[in-house]
This record gives structure tokens, sequence and C-alpha cells, in this order.
């Protein structure tokens, strides 16, 4: 299987992503001067966007590279809420996963950005955990999801409450019963909450943040690879996929492994690059490809993300151009 066949399989694929979904929003503007009341700068506005953010942006990759994916959250009955339905909508994302809840807000990340740099950050969420009646809700609507088909589950973790160890175990365990692959972008809180996946993709931090040890990847290579394979005893998974940032991405499994250094590129922002990869990586294994095609494909996709500015997702066209001339 060459790579261009790989990613011919990716068309019409069925995955559901569980997880944090939120709005991105974006001011983009010019600075023009240092304001007189503070030390900080002007930005002359250009325009506002809405676009779909968090595990929405899975989804968003998921559509735009032929799949057809379906979104399960918990968002608020607000304005922000009501947005990012539409938002699904006109892209063509079924929301069928989603529950209102009058209990929460919408997560709502605004970013001020001027000559594709990012100025500043301003959040707008609720983190604490669901309540039992919507786990409960969010849950009914993921066994419906499954019962009718689904080729894989994303279970995409931003910490902001949607996931939860009680819920990660049994959407796996309902999973696995109908042999439906799941991968997982963790984060701190659930991190050894994740057992029993088929494929797991850590970023650096976040491997070093869940056991809790600190190395320098460049420096010592051996203390790496140890703390993969502790990952791999204390949180059993089929495939280990561990993104580097700069340094590219890794991955193994039982018997392989593989490390596949980054492309040069001019980084813009590296926001929404895991994004891409878990979505990518995802496609691969659904379209049987081996370890090593899914890590190069993987690579491709994350840093094409970082040469542009705020989240973005990429094209089936974007990729496949840049798997032919990379690959």
């Amino acid at each position: 299987m060459n790579y261009e066949d790989i990613l011919k399989e990716f068309k019409g694929k069925r995955i559901l992503v569980v997880g944090d979904v939120m709005l991105d929003a974006y001011i983009l503007g010019k600075v023009t001067r240092i304001s007189p009341e503070a030390p900080v700068p002007v930005v002359s506005l250009d325009k506002k966007e809405n676009r779909i953010g968090g595990a929405g942006n899975v989804a968003l990759n998921l559509k735009n590279l032929g799949a057809s994916p379906i979104i399960a959250s918990v968002i608020g009955t607000d304005s922000e809420g009501e947005i990012l339905e539409e938002l699904f909508q006109k892209r063509g994302i079924s929301s069928a996963g989603l529950v209102r809840s009058k209990f929460r807000k919408t997560t709502v990340k605004t970013r001020v950005i001027s000559s594709k740099q990012q100025l500043l950050r301003i959040d707008s969420e609720d983190t604490h955990a669901l309540s039992s009646e919507h786990k409960q809700l969010l849950f009914e609507k993921i066994i419906q999801l499954i019962g009718i088909g689904l080729d894989a589950i994303i279970l995409e973790d931003y910490d902001k409450g949607v996931l939860n160890e009680n819920n990660i175990q049994r959407i796996i365990t309902e999973a696995n019963k109908k042999n439906i692959p799941v991968t997982a972008d963790p984060k701190k809180e659930n991190f050894h909450h994740y057992y029993g996946l088929r494929l797991f993709k850590p970023n650096l931090k976040e491997l070093k943040e869940g056991l809790n040890i600190d190395f320098s990847f460049e420096n010592d290579r051996d203390a790496f690879e140890t703390a993969v394979q502790n990952l791999r005893k204390s949180i059993p998974h089929e495939v280990s996929l561990i993104t580097l940032s700069e340094h590219g991405v890794y991955i193994c499994d039982n018997s392989k492994k593989t490390h596949i250094e980054a492309h040069k590129r001019e980084i813009t922002d590296v926001s929404g690059a895991g994004d891409t990869v878990i979505a990518v990586a995802t496609l691969c294994l659904l379209s049987e490809a081996p370890l090593e095609a899914i890590a190069k494909i993987s690579n491709i996709a994350g840093g094409m993300v970082c040469e542009k500015p705020g989240v973005v997702s990429i094209s089936f066209e974007e990729l496949k151009k840049e798997v032919r001339e990379l690959l």
C-alpha cells in the first residue's frame, strides 16, 4: 500500500469524536500604536471570526479529509452554544451526540491576532465535572451512535469536564464489545484512565506530566525510551504516538518503533496541531497503514497546521500534495 492509497481510504469513515468542544473567537486587526493608557498595543480592528474549536476541530479535520464525523459533547444553552451548533451544521458535521445544559457555559477562547501573531487570549469556561444527569444523557447518545455503527471513536480531552474516569472507561468498554477502535488525545487530569485504547497520543509535555518525570528529549533518548515503556505498562494500549513538537513524532507498538523528524517549516502558531494529528492518525489506523506510515503522514499534517495562524484544519488535497512532495 502506497501513501496515496492510504489517503484514499479516509473517505466516508464514520468517526465519533467525544470530548470538550469550544468556540474559537478571533479578533483580527493591525497594531497601530502603543496605548497612552498602558504599555500595551492598540489593535485597529479589521474583522471578527467564529470557528469550531477543541474536540470540534478534530471533527472539522476529519470532515475536511473526507470522513463523516459526529460530535458528542456537552455545551451551554447560551448564545455561544447556538453559534457552535450552527457552525457544525454549516460545515456538515453531525451534532447527534451533543447535549445542551443550562448549568454550563459554552467554552469560548477569544484570540486577538495581528500580522499572524497572537497578542492575547481570553478564556470563558466552566471546567467542573458533568452532573450525573448530563453524564448519563451523553452516554446514552454515545450508546445509540455505537448501535447505529461507527468505524472509530476519538476521545479528545481538554480537561474541561466532559471526559472523566467513569465515562472514558464506559465508552472504551462498549466500543471494544463492538470491535470499534478507540484513540485518544489526553490531558493531565484523566491521563491514567485511558487504558484499553487502540492508539494513545500524548505530547512530550503530557508524557512527562502524566508519569511525573522530567528529562531532555534532545540530551537523553534513553530516558525518553524508558518513559514510553513505563507509559505502555502503566496504561496498557496498542499503539503509542508521542508528538515531539520541533523534534517530530515517535511511534511504537509491542514489536516496532520509529522516530520521524519534523520537516523544516516556518512556524506561525502551534494551536490545533494536536487535533489534526489525532484525526489523521486515526484515519491512517483505519486504513490499515503500517506504523511508520501513520507517523510520517501524521507528522506532515501536524506541521502543516503550524504554518497558519490560529486553530485551523487541513484539507484532503493539501495533505495529498504535501505527502506527494515529502514522502
